[in-house]
């Protein structure tokens, strides 16, 4: 009966015993993991995140935790994994220098599921074949060819899209605008001298990006793939639930949907090659359809669609929300308004009538880069990324283990008041020199995965600015409107302005 009575007793104390002994071997083989709490199961911290975006403060999100651990490395969980969180341009040149080290670019469930392999998911050697191969698209020498295209294309947009009452004592340029924008153009004339600028400029960038990487001409056919998109990239940083109502099957069945339409045009394309009708070199889908990798291979037809929905999202998503972003700044900064307009104007006026703009033109646009530059300070397009452990590593003396995720925060690392003096004033002149500190400046990432579209959305911002500012004056109808993270930047009003034709003073109705 003794015997009996004490049997449990024992037993509890041996699963004590083998608990403490597996806590403590645990804490001997990662003994000194960053500071912070992975919360809930799945969700974490997940809920904050999202709602810190929502209120358009993605940084506080990161911010309140560095106060509460005193730490700039905290650990947390996110997206349904265990996170490291890295601050700072040390972070970043940690993370930004040991690519293919001790770190590789990692994204979570819903990018990969909804964007599949492609040049952005691929890491390690496949990544970089890719990325080679691609280059040849985005150097300057690429993109000189592109300059007059995106000029001709940006006046277009203008003179249809935006053109507010003047339009009744202007004339059209060609048939295909008279046919194709009369109604919007009427309507215009009657009065309508409001634009959304937002939805607005987010079809633009997409009209580009489909005429440069795929020659796509057809404006149904863009306005559809438009209204895909628009749905698609609400869910890439979401909970991967993939049930009706849920942000993730909604963006699921519009990446469906954008799938099809591209798998008609890489078909009609190849057929196009094969009977000589396309060029090889002639856009990004010729040229993958076209060319193999560095041993001769061809890319699958599926990886190829996966591609061009990249790149039609990459082209458009992030060149938009700082488009819109700059249109609100200088609306609410008239001196820096008058600086780019009067640097504009001097570049507008060494052209001939209907000579468009060309590559040295853009290298005269300094005052207007360093603007649209601090706009990306202000309000980086894209808030951080992730990347993946590789090996077990230390940093700052804490021990990162293999497999765990990493982020890095640009939003942070831009209100850095170390590396950004009066980081919450726009200051335009940050930019003028060598500009601010290696790695404390990061709207497009850094290393061996910086933004392969750098350079192009460079080119397609400046001349964009320069046909706007010599067309337009404007001003905000709903001023201070907020700007919240979905997942980019976007105004929760659509970022609706008051159009004047140039000329006008500043203040004066179009009437």
């Amino acid at each position: 009966m003794q015997l009996t009575a004490v049997a449990p007793a024992l037993a509890l104390l041996l699963l004590a015993l083998i608990f403490i002994r597996t806590k403590l071997k645990s804490r001997t083989s990662r003994p000194n993991l960053p500071p912070g709490s992975l919360g809930w199961p799945v969700l974490g911290a997940s809920l904050e995140l999202f709602r810190a975006n929502r209120d358009g403060n993605p940084g506080k999100f990161v911010r309140d935790r560095i106060g509460k651990h005193g730490s700039p490395v905290f650990k947390i969980s996110l997206l349904g994994e265990r996170m490291v969180v890295l601050c700072g341009p040390a972070g970043n040149k940690f993370l930004f220098s040991n690519e293919g080290k001790k770190v590789a670019l990692w994204w979570p469930t819903a990018v990969r599921r909804l964007i599949g392999t492609s040049l952005i998911t691929k890491v390690g050697d496949e990544g970089r074949s890719d990325r080679k191969m691609l280059m040849s698209f985005f150097n300057p020498e690429a993109l000189m060819r592109f300059v007059g295209t995106m000029d001709e294309v940006t006046r277009h947009h203008l003179r249809t899209r935006w053109q507010g009452r003047e339009c009744v004592v202007r004339t059209f340029s060609s048939r295909y605008e008279q046919t194709a924008h009369i109604a919007l153009t009427l309507a215009h004339c009657e009065g309508k001298d409001q634009v959304e600028a937002y939805p607005t400029l987010r079809l633009y960038t997409f009209e580009l990006a489909c005429r440069l990487f795929m020659s796509i001409t057809d404006p149904q056919l863009i306005v559809r793939l438009a209204d895909h998109f628009q749905v698609f990239h609400k869910g890439l940083i979401s909970l991967p639930l993939d049930f009706p109502g849920t942000r993730f099957h909604r963006a699921r069945r519009a990446a469906d949907s954008i799938r099809e339409e591209l798998r008609a045009l890489v078909r009609q394309r190849r057929t196009e090659l094969e009977k000589k009708l396309a060029r090889p070199s002639q856009d990004i889908m010729s040229h993958l359809l076209a060319n193999g990798d560095e041993n001769g291979n061809l890319m699958p037809e599926a990886e190829i669609i996966n591609n061009m929905l990249n790149f039609l999202f990459a082209g458009h998503d992030t060149s938009s929300s700082t488009l819109m972003l700059l249109l609100k700044y200088l609306a609410e900064l008239p001196h820096v308004l008058d600086k780019i307009l009067a640097e504009q104007r001097e570049i507008a006026a060494s052209k001939g009538p209907g000579e468009l703009l060309q590559w040295d033109d853009l290298q005269r646009m300094k005052y207007s880069w360093n603007v649209l530059c601090e706009v990306m300070r202000m309000t980086p397009p894209v808030v951080g990324t992730f990347r993946e452990a590789l090996v077990d590593f230390t940093y700052e003396g804490y021990t990162i283990p293999k497999g765990w995720k990493l982020y890095w925060s640009a939003a942070v690392t831009h209100e850095d008041p170390n590396f950004h003096p009066r980081a919450a004033s726009f200051d335009e002149s940050r930019f003028e020199g060598s500009g601010p500190a290696p790695y404390s400046y990061v709207p497009f990432g850094g290393g061996p995965r910086m933004c392969l579209g750098k350079e192009f959305a460079r080119v397609e911002m400046l001349v964009f600015l320069h046909n706007l500012v010599n067309m337009f004056d404007w001003d905000l109808v709903i001023p201070g409107e907020k700007i919240i993270y979905d997942p980019m930047p976007t105004p929760v009003k659509g970022l609706p302005i008051r159009l004047r034709p140039r000329g006008l003073r500043r203040g004066l109705s179009g009437s």
